[in-house]
C-alpha cells in the first residue's frame, strides 16, 4: 500500500512541478538579426514558441522579425493593409523549450543603427 501511495505522490509532483515553456524572445529584429533578445517563460495560456516575420509587399525585402510565446490558436499567417500598403505576417510555431529562432545580434552596432534609421526613413517617406 505504501508503494502505491508513493507512486501517486510522485505522479502528482510531476504535474505540480512542471515548469513553463521557455522561448527565445526578440522584441525587434531587422534584416534577419534580433536587436534585443532574451529568454521568456510563457504563461499557461501561451503554449507555443513562435518566430514571426512581417514583410511589406511593396519592398519584398525589408521586414521586421519578432519571437516569443504565443497561444496555439494564434499560430496563423495573416495579411493586411496600412495606408494602402499591404503586408504579410508569417508565424512559425514550435512547442519545445527555446525552439523559436530568435537569432542573437551579430551585426556591428553601426550597421544595426544604420538599418534602423533606414527603416525609419523609408516608413516616413511612405506614410
Amino acid at each position: 500500500m505504501a508503494k502505491v501511495l508513493w507512486a501517486i505522490i510522485t505522479m502528482a509532483a510531476c504535474f505540480i512541478l512542471v515548469e513553463p515553456l521557455k522561448c527565445k524572445k526578440c522584441s525587434v529584429g531587422i534584416l534577419g538579426k534580433c536587436l534585443f533578445s532574451s529568454q521568456q517563460a510563457c504563461s499557461n495560456s501561451e503554449d507555443r514558441c513562435y518566430t514571426g516575420k512581417a514583410e511589406f509587399n511593396i519592398t519584398g525585402v525589408l521586414g521586421f522579425e519578432t519571437a516569443g510565446c504565443l497561444a496555439n490558436s494564434s499560430c496563423v499567417n495573416s495579411t493586411g493593409s496600412v495606408l494602402g500598403v499591404t503586408y504579410t505576417i508569417t508565424r512559425t510555431c514550435c512547442s519545445t523549450d527555446l525552439c523559436s529562432a530568435a537569432s542573437t545580434p551579430h551585426l556591428p552596432a553601426t550597421t544595426a543603427l544604420s538599418a534602423a534609421l533606414l527603416v525609419f526613413a523609408w516608413a516616413r517617406a511612405m506614410f
